[in-house]
């Protein structure tokens, strides 16, 4: 077990405390709340696609499941999604049948899942492409990443600084003994990663494998794992720049091999800091200076990778993730000098040449963004004919207010908001096209529940194409059409 530890603070001399507060006022003198004065437009380039009700999950508790992530398992024809509270839904490729798999918080797993106030809880979930392969290595075999309240066991990693921990995030291996049946069926989970979180907020992103990659391919089976800068704000403890602990990074492991940390997963030979003749570089790392990283999207014709990465205070943004690749958190807030979590230097902008800087971004002040709060989220690469309107766009959207946009996923994009354009639905007899935050206060009426005030977006892709749409205020899950 590699246990990291604490940094801790010493008291500055006053004269360099004179100096650094001086040196931050000048930098304040040349800040700016809105890096992108001019506003994503509101009606230029609208895409207006179709939107269905594919399917509806059944009310936990008596509230709307609260979705996290919708993915394909093809083995077995199945779409499944979570709820962060713990349960996971297997959910048929015509949407008619919906019925629990697992509740990773039942007794009987004693997982003990952390899901109280907006971001903790049953992060993602993703099954291995050999699932459905009877004989091969990855056989029933599933992975959940969630955040949980049990604490007895040792953490594989704890932060860099001083506080008191708050909860655990968990990599668990559960095992099927037959994929195709209606409910899990298989033992007590493996656990496989252990991180002590100091915050109750950024706990976990996405977990995911590459389905573009194909057997005998370098990434074939190869998980990743999108892990945030710990929480609090403006990474008070600086371990996304810090190689020698996973918060803050991208992690791509090998959840079949033994050659990591206690020989509960492996390390692929080509991950990119393998061979840094650094001791203290930890192998797993495939990409650092991430803040929040949601949402990981593949683009099948480039076989780019993408990540949506959730801003400080002022600035979102979708960037490529390349091998290796420093994304800049907490140097930059996209593509600006970080300086807190209220003023980015407006007189650095893209400056330096070993960061990986965003595709695009947006930011906070924008007028369709009414609701106050701004999180991106996506990300969706389009490449085929089903909507011929939506072929060759990179899609994504905000969580919170339920935008949904899209930019070309061929021309060349330098950050910035200007190549931003809006989707809108149209519903059966409609020609006019609304907002997805629209359509789910649509179903609450009828539901006679309140109607929310946001919609907390997050994508899901199926077989052939297909884009859904999923929030956590009406329980329903909806399909893009024509």
């Amino acid at each position: 077990m590699r246990r990291l530890s604490p940094v801790r603070s010493a008291a500055l001399p006053l004269a360099l405390t004179l100096a650094l507060s001086a040196s931050a006022a000048c930098a304040f003198a040349q800040t700016s709340e809105d890096p992108f004065p001019t506003p994503i437009s509101a009606t230029a380039d609208v895409v207006r696609v179709g939107l269905t009700d594919f399917a509806t999950l059944p009310d936990v508790g008596g509230q709307p499941v609260r979705m996290m992530l919708l993915a394909d398992e093809p083995g077995t024809k199945r779409l499944f999604v979570n709820d962060m509270r713990g349960g996971l839904f297997g959910v048929s490729y015509d949407g008619k049948t919906v019925a629990p798999y697992l509740d990773i918080n039942a007794d009987r797993w004693n997982v003990r899942v952390q899901s109280q106030g907006n971001e903790r809880g049953f992060q993602s979930f993703a099954f291995h492409p050999q699932f459905a392969q009877r004989g091969a290595a990855g056989f029933g075999k599933f992975y959940t990443w969630s955040d949980v309240s049990r604490m007895d066991p040792a953490p594989d990693y704890t932060f860099t600084g001083e506080g008191t921990p708050t909860h655990d995030t968990v990599l668990l291996e559960w095992t099927a003994k037959d994929p195709s049946a209606a409910a899990y069926d298989g033992d007590a989970p493996r656990e496989m990663l252990r991180l002590r979180q100091p915050f109750q907020n950024h706990n976990g992103g996405h977990l995911t494998f590459n389905l573009l990659a194909r057997p005998g391919t370098p990434d074939y089976g190869l998980l990743y794992l999108g892990i945030a800068d710990g929480g609090s704000g403006g990474d008070p403890m600086r371990m996304s720049q810090n190689l020698a602990t996973p918060f803050g990074k991208v992690f791509r492991i090998d959840p079949l091999g033994k050659n990591g940390p206690g020989g509960k997963y492996g390390i692929p030979a080509s991950n990119p800091f393998v061979s840094d003749n650094d001791p203290k570089t930890l192998g797993e790392i495939y990409a650092s200076g991430v803040r929040n990283p949601q949402r990981f999207g593949w683009d099948s014709k480039t076989n780019n990778l993408y990540v949506a990465d959730i801003g400080q205070n002022i600035i979102e943004e979708i960037s490529l993730v390349p091998r290796g690749g420093n994304l800049g958190w907490n140097e930059w807030e996209a593509s600006y000098k970080f300086i807190d979590r209220t003023h980015l230097d407006m007189t650095k902008r893209r400056g330096d040449p070993k960061m990986t800087f965003p595709m695009v971004e947006f930011d906070h002040k924008d007028a369709l963004f009414p609701i106050g709060r701004v999180a991106v989220t996506g990300v969706v690469v389009s490449r085929g004919t089903k909507i011929p309107q939506l072929a060759n766009l990179l899609i994504f959207g905000d969580n919170p207010s339920g935008e949904v946009f899209y930019v070309s996923a061929d021309l060349p994009h330098l950050g910035g908001q200007d190549p931003i354009r809006r989707i809108l639905f149209t519903r059966p007899g409609q020609t006019q096209g609304v907002k997805f935050l629209d359509v789910i206060q649509e179903k609450n009426a009828a539901q006679g529940r309140s109607k929310a005030a946001r919609a907390d977006l997050r994508f899901g892709t199926g077989p052939n194409g297909q884009i859904f749409l999923l929030n956590k205020q009406d329980g329903v899950i909806r399909l893009l059409t024509r």
